[in-house]
This record gives C-alpha cells, structure tokens and sequence, in this order.
C-alpha cells in the first residue's frame, strides 16, 4: 500500500516561495492519514461482526430445527446401552385377554465393586455380608484383597437394601442400573409364563431375555423396538387361571396326588383360557433344573404340556365316532363286548374282570367304558385308517402351541402299528400323549367336527379347520358323554345348571424297566360343557392320585379326578360368562276336588 508523505517536498518548496506555513501542510497530511486508518478500521470491524451474525444465526437456526424435530416426533423412552453394542433394555408387557398385566418390567438396581478405589475392604466386606446373608464376609474380603479390578455383587437390589450399601459409604461399591422382569401374581401362570433372565450385562445396562414359557417364546417380539412397547396378549383368563389353580391345588392335596394338570379351552377357536401345572413355582424367583432324577419331579417341568402320558379310556370316543363316521355303526348299534377278548397270546379285559357283554349298544359302549367292545370296532376300522385319524387329531406329532417346551412333548407311539397297537391304542393304552393333546382332540371332535389348533394368544374370530368329522357325529359324540355323566362312570361329575359331558381315564403308570405298576395310575377326565351348546373342553390330570375316604384306596379317575373336574366347572363356568340351565321339573297334574 503507498503512503503519502507528510512533508511532499513540492508542495513544502511551493509553500515557502508564496509566504504560507509549511507545518500546516504536515497536519492536513497527517488528519487525511489518520481518518484512512480509521475507515479502514471500521470497515474490518463491520466485517467481523457481519460473520459472527451469520454464525449465530446458524447455530441458532439448528437449534431450534432440533426442536422443531423432537416436538413433532413421537415420544420415546430413552435406551440403556453402553458404549459400543447397545443394550436394549425395554422389554414389552404380557397381559392376559382382558388387558392384566401378567409380566411387566420394574426398575431397580445392580451393586458392583471396583475394589483399587475402595477405603475400608474389611469394613465393606463386613457390612456386606450383614446386609446379603447369602454373601460370605471372607470370600468377599479376598476378592477385594486379589488382582480383580471389577466384580459383581448382586445383580438385583431392592431400595432398602440400595439404602443400607450407600449407608457404607465407599466409593468402591458402586451402582449400575437395571431393568428386571416383574411378574406380579406369583405362582399364578407360572408354566406360562415361564421366566425371563440377564443375557449380556454392562455397568449401565443389561439384557432381559426369556428362558422358558412364552418369555422365550416370543422374545424377540418383547425385545423388538419395532412393537413401540405393544403388550403381547395371551388367551389366558388370569381369574378363571386363578379359580382352577386354587381348585386344583387342593384336590391334589385332598386325594393325596404327586402332580396335577388342568387345560380350558374353547373348542371354536383353540383358545387356552387355562393351563395349570402342579407342582409350581414362581417366575420371580425362578429354581434350577433338576440335574439328576426324573425331570417330573421339578416344579418347573409342564405337566400339561410336557407330560406325555397313556390317557385311557378318554381315547374311547375317538374310536368310536371313526366308526359312525365311516358308516360302520351308529349310536344304537349292538356290538360283541363280550370278555375277556383273546387276541393271540394277549387278553383283552374288562375293568376288574367284568363283562359288559354278550352285546352292548355303541353309546353303551362309551357309558360301562367296555374295552372289549371299543377293541372289536377298532378291528373293523383297521390299523391304517386308525392311525391316520389319530394324526390328524394331532396325536402323532407335538402341539403347536406357542411354548418352547412343545416341540420337545412329541407323542410316544410304537413304529410298527400293528394289530394289537389298533386294540389298545382304541382305549388309550401304548400311545402317550399329553393333556394339551386331548384337550386339541377332544374340541375339534366335539365342535361340530372342524380341527381346531391350541393357542395361547387371543383370537377375535373363529378360523374354520380340516373337518374331522360330520356335524351328525359330533353331536352323537356329544350325547354319549352326556349320559357318561347321566348313568356311566362319571357320575360325580355332575354340576346342576352347566350340563357336563365327559370321559374318565385310568391308566397304569409305566415301569422305566418295562411293565407297569399296579398301585400307580394317571387319572384324567376329559369333560365338555354344556352339553347342549358345547363351548368348552376341560382336561384334568391327576399323577399317583388315591381317594382314602373308605377302607380301601380308589384309584380310578371316577373316585379322584371326575370330583375335583366338577367344581372346577363349577368355579370357572360363572367366570366364563355361562348362564346356569334352568331344568325343567315336571309337575304332576293339579285336580280341583271339593270338600
């Protein structure tokens, strides 16, 4: 940049020889200098604040765009995670079909140490293990005393217990947050539900995944973020659920039975509305598997789905409406019962050597439960077409039910079907299946004839299946059980008002060396109401169970599981909406006399 000269020597030279001051000539040069310097000045300051203007203005454009943004998008819970792999830690809820929450999530607190940063590790150790019993002061103390940077020290605390660890006071005993699965009714659908556990774990978060029931089932619905927290909604009733678990516990109890079982279903739509298994435990504090014995000796083994069992003479009915359904009898047919049947080298008999026979009516039949007589019209139907209606009753194959315990529950059934399987397998003895199987059987045989899968979740509407038998013998299949109930071997199945049909079965247990034994039964009574309108299937099985009210034990399913399936109906039905049947009284005749 040039500079002009205070002092231009031409102008001082022209000054001079016309008389003026020279030094004025220097200050006007020196004021037109310094007003240049501050144009100059002001120009670049402009500039500066002209930029900085510009910036805040786009900083403040951004964040008001980010609001904009967050207040028109939908609100969301924040996500736990860590750095690195996220943790999603929000799992959805379980409710039953009217909404109750079944499994739910709570909020709490995991307790970790970093032992180079505590103060006192005797002290801590010590409080510790007075707080947490299950703790051990000493092994507490050589851990924190080792090479161990980090340990964790329990991975649930209540708020009492949070309170009493940040009472010690060391800055080595730190919290990490959590999200535990809650299930607020206990013991109640504890087979259902299953139970759910910790899978990856950080400082600030951990992974709930399921591990049993429908928590594994459909864990990654509950996880998927894709849901936006929508509760999964079982088919279950969690009142009627609570009704039957109560009847049934203590009907175990009262005929002296190892186990109980009892499914509810709603034969038009496959629903579950009940599944109990007894023994139970609870899902919040979930026992570990049996590492050695029989696994139905855990509480967590299924019964109703995982105990695969010959059901006896529930089976009957199966093969008696094959035989309406091919034409080879009706309801009033009369049939050879007469016993003991010789088959072979094998003997086909009655229930304590009786003889129904020489002939019985098809109904009758199903009524004295005559083995003989199913037998004789299982040899008419024949092996191949026997076989073929019990699969596609869904006896050949594990339920489809939404529980990952299911697909291990396959039926047990010999490879060769031979003639004497045709016999037995006609009243329940060498097939095995388990509750949930009969009670699929039992409502797409009794609800007009269409194949009915079970379910677990709630259906708003009725899906039409295979058709397994005519509507004709569905309803005879209905009438039969009826007058079981009426006249046969299920009379103490009676409830005034709800018109109960059904089947009992006796089964001895099997040996695990081969036979059976004689003073061990599994009892199940397998029960349709009303009979008028049939709107639900009830199977009730009872393991090792006895009726000690007289001098000798009764084992049969009429003494011990018909009794206890009875006020369960009686319990549930009023539950399920079912209005009680007036019957009618006939009244004799009114004649008017005079005195």
């Amino acid at each position: 940049m040039m500079r002009t000269p205070l002092r231009p020597l031409a102008r001082i030279l022209k000054a001079r020889e016309t008389g003026e001051n020279p030094d004025a000539i220097e200050a006007e040069n020196l004021r037109l200098r310094h007003e240049e310097m501050r144009d100059r000045s002001r120009f670049q300051a402009e500039g500066r604040l002209l930029v900085l203007s510009v910036f805040f203005f786009c900083a403040f454009a951004v964040v008001g765009a980010r609001m904009g943004l967050l207040a028109a998008s939908e609100a969301e819970e924040p996500r736990a995670q860590t750095s690195g792999a996220g943790i999603f830690a929000q799992r959805a809820d379980i409710t039953d079909r009217n909404g109750r929450i079944l499994a739910t999530n709570m909020t709490t607190d995991a307790l970790y140490a970093q032992p180079p940063h505590m103060i006192d590790k005797a002290h801590a150790a010590r409080e510790l293990a007075k707080i947490f019993p299950e703790l051990v002061e000493k092994d507490l103390l050589d851990d924190f005393t080792g090479k161990r940077k980090f340990l964790w020290i329990r991975k649930k605390l209540s708020p009492e217990q949070k309170q009493a660890v940040h009472d010690i006071g060391d800055p080595g005993l730190l919290f990490g947050p959590r999200e535990m699965r809650l299930y607020p009714n206990g013991k109640l659908a504890a087979h259902i539900l299953g139970g759910a556990r910790f899978g990856r774990e950080g400082v600030h978060s951990a992974e709930v995944i399921g591990v049993a029931g429908v928590e594994s089932a459909f864990d990654d619905y509950l996880r998927d973020p894709a849901q936006d927290g929508r509760p999964l909604q079982l088919s279950i009733d969690l009142t009627v659920q609570s009704a039957i678990r109560r009847v049934l516990n203590g009907g175990m109890r009262l005929m002296n039975a190892k186990g109980a079982a009892a499914v509810l279903m709603n034969i038009h739509t496959g629903e579950v509305v009940s599944l109990v298994s007894l023994p139970d435990f609870d899902p919040n504090d979930r026992p570990r598997p049996l590492l050695k014995g029989d696994p139905a000796d855990s509480p967590l083994f299924n019964r109703a789905v995982q105990g695969v069992y010959e059901l006896g003479s529930t089976f009957k009915i199966f093969t008696v409406a094959q035989s309406m359904e091919l034409g080879i009898t009706s309801a009033n047919t009369m049939v050879d019962a007469n016993a003991p049947m010789k088959w072979g080298r094998f003997t086909i008999r009655e229930f304590q050597n009786k003889n129904y026979g020489p002939k019985l009516s098809v109904t009758d039949v199903i009524v004295k439960s005559s083995n003989v007589g199913t037998a004789k019209m299982a040899m008419e139907i024949g092996g191949t077409r026997q076989k073929e209606f019990l699969r596609r009753l869904g006896f050949l194959d594990p339920t489809p039910v939404e529980l990952v315990e299911a697909p291990g529950a396959a039926p047990l059934y010999p490879a060769n079907w031979s003639e004497i399987t045709t016999i037995t397998a006609s009243y329940g003895h060498g097939i095995a299946a388990s509750p949930l199987h009969l009670a699929a059987a039992y409502s797409s045989l009794l609800n007009g004839g269409t194949m009915v899968k079970p379910t677990l979740l709630k259906r708003d509407r009725v899906e039409l299946g295979e058709r397994i038998v005519s509507e004709r013998v569905s309803a005879a299949a209905v009438d039969m059980l009826r007058q079981v109930v009426t006249r046969g071997t299920a009379s103490f199945g009676a409830v005034p008002g709800y018109e109960v049909a059904g089947k009992t079965g006796t089964a001895n247990k099997p040996k695990g060396n081969g036979g059976y034994y004689q003073d061990k039964n599994i009892n199940t009574f397998a029960s349709v109401f009303p009979a008028s309108d049939p709107q639900y299937v009830l199977i009730l099985t009872m393991d090792e169970a006895s009726d000690t009210s007289s001098d000798q034990p009764r084992r049969t399913a009429g003494w011990t599981a018909v009794p206890v399936a009875a006020e369960v109906i009686r319990r549930a039905a009023p539950l399920l909406g079912i209005r009680p049947i007036v019957e009618k009284v006939e009244v004799p005749e009114l004649t008017l006399t005079s005195n």
